[in-house]
């Protein structure tokens, strides 16, 4: 099975810089996210997709909306590719950084989830997705599930989690067993 993850297109509170885990949330694609969406779609265009992940987030069927023009493949949506819920909701990034600074991996913050928490629910998703038969799956999510997702193809130990980084719209390709 060939595995494709993408982040999904910049939105309105990537520029502002706060957390967004609440689907209900006015959080949306700006233009360059469009277009970001649209260049993802043009590397796609001659690839096949048999299905297309999303979360329940805006950002990602929105993401997905715009590269399914050329391949009418059926968007799914999976809650647990939803995005961490970093307890911070609606609030800076930078805010919430600084309050797992003292451990990345287990820090959480109100009634968010710690970064290991999140690998599980994610290494579920993987787990059910690895048991599928689709030849060729785009799953559009979040920064921290490619996080996820590139220590475990990877091999990386996660304490490599938090150093990882991926610009909006970047494709990955796994092939999973």
């Amino acid at each position: 099975m060939r595995l494709l993850f993408m982040r999904h297109g910049q939105t309105n509170y990537n520029l502002l810089g706060l957390c967004n885990g609440d689907p209900a949330r006015d959080v949306h694609l700006t233009d360059t996210g469009i277009q970001q969406a649209m260049q993802a779609a043009e590397q796609l265009k001659t690839q096949r997709l048999d299905l297309i992940l999303v979360s329940e987030l805006p950002r990602t069927r929105q993401t997905a909306e715009i590269v399914n023009r050329t391949h009418q493949a059926e968007i799914r949506v999976h809650p647990a590719i939803n995005d961490i819920r970093s307890g911070c909701e609606d609030r800076p990034v930078a805010e919430y950084q600084t309050a797992i600074a003292g451990d990345r991996l287990r820090g959480k913050v109100n009634d968010g989830e710690s970064l290991l928490e999140y690998k599980q629910r994610v290494m579920d998703f993987l787990l059910w997705l690895q048991q599928q038969s689709w030849p060729c799956v785009l799953v559009v999510a979040h920064e921290e599930t490619l996080r996820v997702v590139t220590a475990h193809f990877e091999h990386l130990p996660d304490e490599a989690m938090p150093d990882l980084h991926f610009a909006n719209c970047q494709i990955l390709s796994y092939t999973a067993p």
